[in-house]
């Protein structure tokens, strides 16, 4: 019988870590700063708020890695709205991390990140606060061990902070379900009697719901709801140095974790970076104009690109990724929503991809445009 594996070797083996774990050891180092500096932590908080801050945005004097790109007064906000009586609601565009700031501020606050929902047009009720155990509800009646506790039922419990995704995507009257808890800090169970028919939140329990903007008018907020969160927007990265170096990096690292040695050489990403940034605005750098594809053409599109194009090189190429690489898997991102983009697509070659090409735009330049042809019909 082989031996049962460790921890560690259990960790490894899961797909995507969750923030807590993935991060465990700047938590820890940034819980023992706070002790040593005596920092103030809030009630029910795993760490200060400064702490958080820097959990999120990096701290390279002691050794925290950047995690989102964004400006710090941004997430100094999104940290102060936690500690009100208010939830957070991140918006924005599709692919703009608000889901993983969303997980990166739970892991920071809570030192857990899992008790999340995620919203849909098939969410009920029962997901958000609970539900019951039939079997033992038909043996004993309702009680606290028939009872199934769901993500705010123990977030309130526990005093941890609550992830709801996507909140637009459900039913007004599922959404509205979170008025009494978010207001008074309480939710009801009639089933029972006695101090378990009202659970009172604990102190370090909140919300942070997300949002696309291009869900708007789905199921549209009520305005007793939207009451009850902070708004804050979480936009695409405009630096390009760092969207480059955030793609570089998150590319390399998942490339790694699927046990190849082969990377998306630097001036490619560059070359990616550059293209997905152009088509998101609607201009080239030197002013033409570009028809903006219907595709949200986010900075996490741009990575999963980038990796798509490292793992087809390396198993079916057996080199480094090239421009036809990352045409292949331009394609397979960009043309998801209209029939137009297509055509849009063939413009951006035709009117900016091949002028660089033949001037001073670089090697990678001419790589890609003598792959357009891969951009199939």
């Amino acid at each position: 019988m082989s031996p049962a594996p460790t921890a560690s070797a259990a960790a490894d083996a899961v797909q995507r870590p969750s923030a807590e774990t993935l991060h465990a050891a700047e938590l820890a180092l940034l819980a023992d700063r706070d002790a040593r500096q005596g920092a103030p932590v809030p009630a029910g908080w795993a760490l200060s708020p400064r702490a958080v801050v820097d959990f999120v945005i990096g701290d390279a004097a002691h050794g925290i890695a950047p995690k989102f790109v964004g400006e710090r007064a941004f997430v100094e906000r999104c940290v102060v709205a936690l500690a009100t009586n208010r939830g957070l609601m991140l918006i924005g565009e599709p692919g703009t991390a608000k889901s993983y700031l969303s997980e990166l501020l739970a892991a920071a606050v809570s030192g857990d990140s899992t008790l999340t929902v995620q919203g849909s047009a098939s969410t009920t009720d029962d997901a958000i606060k609970y539900s019951w155990n039939y079997a033992l509800l038909l043996d004993r009646g309702p009680s606290l061990e028939a009872l199934v506790p769901a993500p705010v039922h123990r977030g309130m419990s526990e005093g941890k902070v609550v992830r709801f995704e996507e909140i637009t995507r459900c039913p007004i009257e599922v959404q509205d379900s979170l008025l009494s808890i978010l207001s008074d800090r309480v939710l009801t169970v009639p089933e029972l009697s006695g101090p378990d028919r009202v659970l009172h939140a604990r102190k370090g329990f909140s919300v942070i719901a997300t949002a696309n903007t291009r869900d708007r008018g789905v199921n549209e907020m009520s305005a007793a709801l939207k009451r009850r969160f902070n708004f804050e927007t979480v936009r695409p990265i405009r630096d390009h140095a760092r969207e480059v170096a955030l793609v570089q990096q998150q590319s390399d690292a998942a490339l790694a974790a699927a046990g190849l040695e082969v990377r998306v050489p630097a001036d490619l990403t560059d070359v990616l970076v550059t293209a997905f940034h152009e088509l998101r605005t609607g201009r080239a750098a030197d002013g033409t104009p570009v028809e903006q594809l219907s595709t949200a053409m986010s900075t996490a599109e741009a990575v999963s690109v980038a990796v798509t194009a490292g793992l087809r090189a390396a198993w079916f190429s057996g080199g480094a990724p090239a421009g036809a690489d990352l045409v292949e898997a331009l394609v397979g991102t960009a043309l998801k929503d209209e029939a137009e983009d297509l055509s849009r697509l063939r413009s951006y070659f035709s009117r900016v991809v091949q002028p660089r090409s033949s001037g001073r735009g670089g090697a990678r330049w001419r790589e890609l445009y003598a792959a357009r042809h891969r951009i199939l019909d």
